[in-house]
């Protein structure tokens, strides 16, 4: 049984999701200024094409591309501080 105290940790993955969400864009808006470029620096891995499975019926296509930037790192370093202060 949880305390009373205790924390959802569904609200603390869609702080961390919406982390993530934020800090890409901000490193995407970044990529334009000089000075803050480095923000959408990062690294991209996942499939390059999707897999199609073929059923006859059913087609079912399968893909994953994660895009992690120092700025989506940020930004789920804030949202953590955010949710242990809430």
């Amino acid at each position: 049984m949880r305390g009373t105290g205790s924390k959802n940790n569904w609200a603390l993955f869609l702080m961390i999701l919406c982390g993530v969400v934020i800090g890409g864009f901000v490193g995407m808006l970044a990529d334009g200024v000089p000075a803050l470029s480095w923000l959408g620096f990062g690294q991209t891995f996942g499939l390059d094409e999707p897999i199609v499975l073929n059923l006859g019926l059913l087609v079912l296509t399968f893909g994953l591309s994660i895009k992690i930037s120092i700025a989506s790192i940020i930004g789920v370093i804030i949202a953590i501080i955010i949710y242990r202060f809430l």
